[in-house]
């Protein structure tokens, strides 16, 4: 019988010895199993203790004892992409250097092994998720957005992105107009035009993502003067006002923002902020505080929240 690791995506996290214990209760929040940590810092200590045994092998003595490595198997059902980009934010939060590796434990391509997987997905009450690699789908009376991810973030099975994409349902109507700071995969965007807003321009720092943010509007009918997205770093490629505002992104960036954030918001507009773990929570409320806005609701699911805000 094969090995069920075998067809399983593999996430490799280097740290110091000393925040391995952090780094490793960061790893479980992704994946109660399918993890083991190798750390050599008190080798002869652990080999005496263990094992009763006073001689160990060289090459386990060559090992670098100031790292460990959390290794995690990802289920085939999951993607490996926005699991990398849930650790990478919560070991950025708590200051842990680090480097991740990420491989597939058979040969074939671990980006694209996921999407055999993701099928058509239900979110909130109106849409439908479907991949354009699924040709049969039960759409069920729900209103249908056509994506293709590549390698931009957004495929609405992430809780952030379902949080806003359940959010943007409560919010959205005919007068819309929605500005999307990070838009990745231009999910957001796209959605809220599903949703009947007249209008949604797209901004993010890769490029790549703009691109497939504009490609995905286009598999979904939306075009310039309706759909556009840049390349931008949050706000310098924006001009004018929106009355929605969704970024769905870190943080230290949404904190950022929210200095110039203001400029952009309609009076009476809203402000819908995800990507925010609930151990940066505190920080990020203290920041819509000193910046002027007021919370008129909070989601939260997984340790993600997202908050809808309005200016005081």
């Amino acid at each position: 019988m094969e090995n069920v690791l075998e067809s399983w995506a593999e996430i490799a996290i280097t740290v110091k010895t000393e925040d391995i214990e952090t780094a490793g209760n960061i790893a479980n929040m992704v994946v109660p199993y399918g993890i083991y940590i190798e750390d050599y810092s008190a080798l002869e200590q652990d080999a005496a203790e263990i094992s009763h045994y006073d001689f160990i092998d060289d090459s386990l003595l060559n090992k670098d004892r100031t790292k460990g490595i959390i290794h995690i198997y990802i289920n085939p059902h999951e993607n490996p992409l926005e699991a990398v980009s849930f650790i990478t934010e919560r070991l950025n939060s708590e200051k842990i250097e680090h480097e991740i590796r990420t491989a597939d434990c058979k040969t074939e391509d671990w980006v694209n092994n996921w999407k055999q997987y993701f099928h058509a997905m239900p979110i909130g009450e109106k849409l439908l998720i479907r991949p354009l690699w699924e040709k049969e789908y039960n759409t069920d009376g729900r209103i249908v957005l056509n994506i293709e991810p590549g390698l931009a973030f957004g495929t609405g099975s992430h809780p952030t992105t379902k949080l806003c994409l359940e959010t943007l349902e409560k919010y959205i109507d005919e007068s819309a107009t929605v500005l999307d700071i990070g838009c990745g995969s231009g999910i957001l965007s796209i959605a809220a035009l599903l949703l009947g807003a007249k209008s949604a321009f797209g901004v993010d720092i890769d490029k790549l993502a703009v691109k497939t943010a504009i490609e995905n509007a286009k598999e979904n009918g939306f075009e310039a003067p309706v759909f556009d997205a840049v390349n931008g770093n949050l706000s310098d490629k924006v001009s004018g006002k929106y009355n929605v505002i969704v970024a769905n992104i870190v943080a230290d960036i949404i904190m950022q923002f929210n200095e110039k954030v203001g400029e952009f918001l309609e009076d009476g507009g809203i402000y819908i902020t995800g990507g925010i773990i609930d151990i940066r929570k505190d920080e990020v409320v203290h920041s819509f505080e000193q910046n002027g806005f007021e919370i008129i609701a909070n989601y939260e699911e997984k340790g993600w929240n997202v908050f809808v805000c309005k200016r005081r």
